[in-house]
């Protein structure tokens, strides 16, 4: 064989290979199990929202999507595991709003930039923050609470699933928009602790999505009075916003998910169709919708844009509450 032939022999044996490389990393994926790690709490509400995706994707692919909590430490240890990891689709990772937006740089690596950390796939969902109190406060509506708030400056406390969390910045920003101070008390490891201290009149108030305080809003241990939805929800008619007491007034979590830097875009582009396939379903609408959570399906550039508006809205916030404490 002359040497010129060799090399076209080569030369086609490489492409042969290169081409069946990427028809694997499209077609074939996934082979195995894929992790999604995420900074949330079991139990919380971007935790169960996400365990519901997974669950359609695990269906669709034929494949087991194991979630994987890693709380704590404002998001850094999340954020640090997820870029660990090998770039090959088999871990994901779910950071949500706090990750993104920071009242102050509590952790390392916080808050996260995209696609300069992590590269974007999609959209997972959006819960508005509810606020319930403990019946024992003796206030029904959110004008009833604000008033007491005002006779009692930083005696009434509100719970929140962690320091920092979406749910801690929905207080700040709710005692700065209503000019009353109320005592923070954090919980780690979801609401569940929350929510018993809520009940037993420990604590006064707890600021949640819904799905993590269901049960309790159900059974009538805590009572909502206000969702900071831009409207009400169809799925809960009777519970007021918060903007019909303080106009303008708007707090929403959410979740994407995102992939470490170098992750093929095969594998990006296909997880992506595969995320707004099964975020689309009227079924899982529906289940997470009665839990206080909405799907939306974005591409990857979506996602980038939609989380570059979320930290334009809410930084000059974070900045004037920051200026506040530190009178």
């Amino acid at each position: 064989m002359k040497a010129t032939q060799r090399c076209g022999l080569v030369a086609g044996l490489l492409m042969v290979s290169v081409m069946a490389g990427f028809r694997a990393q499209a077609g074939d994926y996934p082979e195995k199990v894929v992790q999604i790690i995420e900074d949330s709490a079991a139990g919380s509400t971007p935790d169960v929202a996400l365990r519901f995706v997974a669950d359609e994707l695990s269906k669709l692919w034929g494949q087991q999507v194991l979630v994987v909590s890693h709380p704590g430490a404002g998001g850094s240890l999340a954020v640090r595991l997820a870029s660990e990891a090998a770039p090959d689709g088999y871990t994901l990772y779910q950071p949500v709003s706090s990750t993104f937006i920071a009242l102050h740089p509590a952790a390392p690596n916080v808050p996260l930039k995209v696609p300069q950390d992590f590269l974007p796939i999609g959209f997972v969902a959006e819960n508005p923050r509810f606020i319930a109190v403990s019946p024992s406060l003796g206030v029904k509506t959110l004008s009833e609470l604000l008033a007491l708030a005002k006779k009692r400056p930083g005696e009434i406390s509100y719970a929140t699933t962690g320091v920092g969390r979406l749910t801690h910045l929905t207080g700040e920003l709710l005692q700065h928009e209503a000019h009353i101070q109320l005592q923070l008390v954090p919980y780690v490891g979801g609401p569940a602790h929350a929510i018993s201290d809520v009940a037993t009149g420990r604590v006064s108030i707890i600021i949640e999505g819904y799905s993590g305080i269901a049960g309790a809003v159900r059974s009538g241990l805590v009572n909502l009075i206000a969702v900071a939805s831009a409207k009400r929800l169809a799925d809960f008619p009777n519970v007021p916003t918060v903007s019909e007491t303080i106009p303008d007034f708007s707090a929403t979590g959410w979740g994407v998910l995102v992939a470490p830097l170098n992750t093929p875009q095969t594998i990006i582009q296909k997880v992506s169709a595969d995320l707004s396939q099964v975020t689309s379903q009227s079924d899982l609408q529906k289940n997470l919708a009665e839990l206080g959570s909405y799907t939306r399906t974005m591409t990857p550039a979506e996602t980038t844009a939609f989380v570059h508006q979320q930290q334009n809205i809410w930084n000059p916030v974070l900045a004037d509450i920051a200026q506040k404490q530190q009178q």
